[in-house]
C-alpha cells in the first residue's frame, strides 16, 4: 500500500522516504528537506561563515539530491551522502567567492587511536562547544570556528558538531583516514589556541 499521508511519511526513515519519492510521492522529498533543514543549515552556516551563503548552498544541495536521487543506493545511509553533497557545494561556493589559502597540514599525530581528539586539547583551555550558554559565548565559538582554514573547519564540524565517524568523514571528503585524524588534530589544536586568545581578550 502506498503512503500518501504526510504524517505517515514522517514516521519513515530516510532511505524508505527516498524509495517513496521515487515512486511518485512528492511529499516524501519535502519531509526530507524539513527533517534536515536545521542541522544542515547550521552546518553550512558554520562552514561558509554566513546565513545568506548557507541558504543558497542548502537549496543547491537539495536540488542536487533531487537530480541524483535515482543513483542513490538505499542500502546505504542517506545522511552521509547528503552532507557529502553539501560539503562539495560549499567548496564550490568558496572557490567562486575567494581564493583558497594554502594550508599546511604536515603535523605529527600521536599513535594512540583510542584517545579522543578532545583529549588532545590543552587541559587549561575551556571546551566551549557544549557549555556556551549565552549569546556572547556562542558568538565567540562561531567566530573561532569561522577563522579556521576550510579543510580544518570541515573535519571539525563533521566529526564534532555532527558526530560522523572518522571513516564516514574520510569517505565524505574523499581523503585517507589518516588525513582525517591529522586534520582533526590540527583543527582542535588551532581552535584551542584561537579560542584561548579570544576568551582571554574578552575577560
Amino acid at each position: 500500500m502506498e503512503l500518501t499521508e504526510s504524517k505517515d511519511l514522517g514516521s519513515l526513515a530516510d532511505e524508505p522516504l527516498i524509495e517513496q519519492y521515487r515512486t511518485g510521492q512528492k511529499e516524501a522529498f519535502a519531509v526530507l528537506v524539513n527533517r534536515y533543514r536545521q542541522e544542515l543549515f547550521h552546518y553550512l552556516a558554520r562552514l561558509l561563515g554566513g546565513s545568506a551563503a548557507a541558504d543558497d548552498v542548502f537549496q543547491d544541495t537539495f536540488l542536487q539530491v533531487h537530480l541524483s536521487i535515482d543513483r542513490f543506493d538505499t542500502q546505504r545511509r542517506f545522511r552521509p551522502w547528503l552532507f557529502t553533497i553539501a560539503t562539495n557545494k560549499a567548496r564550490d561556493h568558496l572557490r567562486r567567492n575567494r581564493r583558497q589559502d594554502a594550508v599546511s597540514l604536515s603535523v605529527q599525530v600521536g599513535q594512540d587511536q583510542r584517545q579522543s581528539y578532545v583529549d588532545l586539547m590543552e587541559a587549561d583551555v575551556p571546551i566551549p562547544f557544549q557549555d556556551a550558554q549565552n549569546n556572547e559565548s556562542r558568538q565567540l565559538v562561531r567566530q573561532t570556528v569561522a577563522s579556521l582554514p576550510d579543510p580544518l573547519r570541515e573535519v571539525l564540524l563533521l566529526s564534532y558538531f555532527h558526530q560522523f565517524s572518522y571513516k564516514e568523514v574520510a569517505q565524505m571528503l574523499d581523503i585517507p583516514l589518516g588525513t582525517v585524524k591529522s586534520r582533526l588534530h590540527t583543527a582542535v589544536g588551532t581552535f584551542a589556541k584561537q579560542w584561548k586568545a579570544r576568551f582571554d581578550s574578552e575577560n
